[in-house]
């Protein structure tokens, strides 16, 4: 994917990387040091959190935590590349669209996610895709990453398992 940046990047002073907490976060850091060592040039990087702009987050929790927004530069005008986990049905990143939307005026924003896995309720796709697979409705994608989970892994089971 960071090759994949670079090459749809032809100026990278303008490019700008923000991670989805809690997945998107330490994917976006990879992207940030191998897209470094591809061109040598350092890409803004960025968190951001989205959970009082999700539309259910009444129903996950009546007393949701709510993380800090890091994003130590303006996005204004800024190629933004938007990084997550896993794209599901779309709400997540069209939570993350309306906090972006709060903090400038980007002039693109694009997609990375490291898996795409179907089922989409809202009109979004992305730009740039670690794997897809396919999946059933009841079925969950989970991914463990080196940074949070102490390794690297997708792995697909059933709900609730």
């Amino acid at each position: 994917m960071a090759r994949e940046i670079v090459d749809t990047h032809a100026e990278l002073d303008g490019l700008a990387l923000i991670g989805i907490r809690t997945g998107g976060v330490p994917l976006a850091e990879r992207l940030r040091q191998r897209i470094a060592a591809l061109t040598g040039t350092p890409v803004p990087t960025g968190i951001l959190d989205i959970t009082l702009y999700r539309d259910d987050w009444s129903r996950l929790s009546h007393h949701p935590i709510i993380r800090k927004t890091e994003i130590p530069f303006s996005i204004d005008d800024k190629d933004i590349v938007l990084v997550d986990d896993v794209l599901y049905t779309g709400r997540t990143i069209r939570a993350a669209l309306d906090a972006l939307s709060d903090l400038g005026r980007p002039r693109t924003i694009k997609l990375a996610v490291l898996v795409d896995r179907g089922w989409r309720e809202l009109p979004i796709q992305a730009d740039y895709v670690g794997t897809a697979v396919e999946t059933q409705v009841d079925e969950h994608v989970d991914v463990f990453l080196q940074e949070t989970h102490g390794r690297d892994a997708v792995v697909l089971q059933p709900e609730g398992a």
